[in-house]
């Protein structure tokens, strides 16, 4: 294990590649079973809706792991505690492979999102702290790369590996993936300062934070918009654009590439100028989801616009930094919250998106949603602001 006396790794690229890999193995854990549905279905003889309690199982876990496990790990050492999270996770998707029945699957869906959270978290932390301060988003941006190249990558080919094998065994490759992860992180990963203060109470300090809890909000609320365009994509283009089913994975690949551009982006913009970073990223979100509302009448200028609703990833690095920023002594519990939130803003998104469906407006108002969403993130930023200089000043008057 090499490392320098600072904690910085020696090769950051390599330590960041680990971290990478375990989001890939993560993100191809929660998309595939969107494209193993029916699989899954025949095979435990349930509906295909009935499969959807597995994806919300799952999300669960994420919700309630990101805190849960963010409070009593807290004074793990974090190189220590990336490991066994990425062994629990592991063990969840070898065991879903191997369930016996639908609600034995249901629930070890659970256990496999329970590390999701605050893996990512953790992860971000020690990417951040294993480079220079003015390169931190970046490395946050690259080590989301693992989840974006899943999209891209990972869930098309375990959608088709597991329909032409079987569904278990795209679970099965993630666990392994898992195993992969934890030896690299073990073999490149710097050792950090261990924070002999840290303490649950102490983690759960984040969650009294106007900041943290403002940032949180705009995650969840604000990136609500892509994900309720990604949840119904499919119908949208083949039932009002006229798209050939078949160039179904054209489109999760080309969203998968706008959201690697927007993730790395994104990424170099908070290093720039976070504050600015933030509402820019959110105006274009606004932008181009109600772009898609026009653009999804259309077969090829929905596609494009899927690329680059896909782009609004970049807010994903600015929120993740920011958080770091705010959260004080609270780093573990804040940055493991803000996937949580990005698993809210996808039930959220979705769910607005679903109402607005069944009222009996067309399929890209989904855009529309989305576009308000946005704006709804951006006056929470803009209040936040207000919040925050409002405080300064008072504690410089007192």
């Amino acid at each position: 294990m090499q490392e320098s006396p600072q904690g910085l790794a020696r090769n950051p690229r390599l330590a960041e590649f680990a971290l990478a890999l375990g989001g890939f193995g993560i993100g191809t854990s929660e998309f595939v079973i969107m494209g193993l549905m029916n699989r899954v279905a025949s095979d435990l003889a349930v509906s295909v809706p009935q499969v959807g309690y597995a994806i919300s199982s799952y999300a669960l876990g994420v919700v309630v792991g990101a805190p849960l496990i963010s409070a009593l790990a807290a004074r793990a050492p974090k190189r220590g505690l990336l490991i066994a999270l990425m062994l629990v996770f592991a063990i969840g998707n070898i065991a879903s492979a191997m369930a016996p029945g639908f609600w034995s699957f249901v629930g070890l869906r659970f256990v496999a999102g329970l590390p999701h959270g605050a893996y990512f978290g953790v992860a971000a932390l020690v990417a951040a702290g294993a480079v220079p301060v003015d390169q931190r988003a970046r490395a946050i941006s690259r080590v989301m790369l693992g989840l974006t190249t899943a999209i891209l990558i990972g869930a098309p080919l375990g959608t088709w590996a597991g329909n032409l094998f079987g569904w278990q065994i795209a679970f099965s490759g993630v666990g392994v993936i898992a195993l992969l992860t934890a030896l690299l992180i073990r073999t490149w990963v710097p050792v950090q300062p261990f924070d002999a203060l840290a303490s649950p109470l102490r983690e759960l300090s984040a969650l009294a934070k106007s900041r943290v809890l403002v940032t949180i909000a705009i995650a969840c609320i604000g990136c609500g918009g892509m994900f309720s365009i990604f949840s119904y994509v499919m119908p949208t283009l083949t039932q009002q654009a006229g798209m050939s089913e078949a160039l179904g994975p054209l489109v999760l690949v080309i969203f998968g590439v706008g959201s690697i551009i927007g993730n790395l982006v994104g990424g170099r913009m908070a290093d720039k100028n976070l504050m600015r970073a933030i509402p820019k990223i959110l105006v274009w979100c606004a932008l181009i989801q109600g772009l898609y509302y026009f653009a999804a009448n259309n077969v090829w200028t929905g596609l494009l616009c899927v690329g680059l609703v896909g782009t609004c990833m970049a807010l994903a690095p600015s929120l993740q930094t920011r958080l770091m920023d705010v959260a004080g002594d609270a780093q573990t519990m804040a940055a493991s919250l803000n996937h949580a939130a990005f698993n809210g803003a996808n039930a959220l998104g979705a769910w607005l998106a679903g109402l607005a469906i069944s009222a009996g407006l067309n399929w890209s108002s989904t855009g529309l949603v989305g576009t308000g969403l946005a704006l709804c993130g951006l006056a929470i930023f803009a209040w936040g602001r207000w919040l925050e200089k409002r405080t300064d000043s008072v504690a410089v008057g007192l």
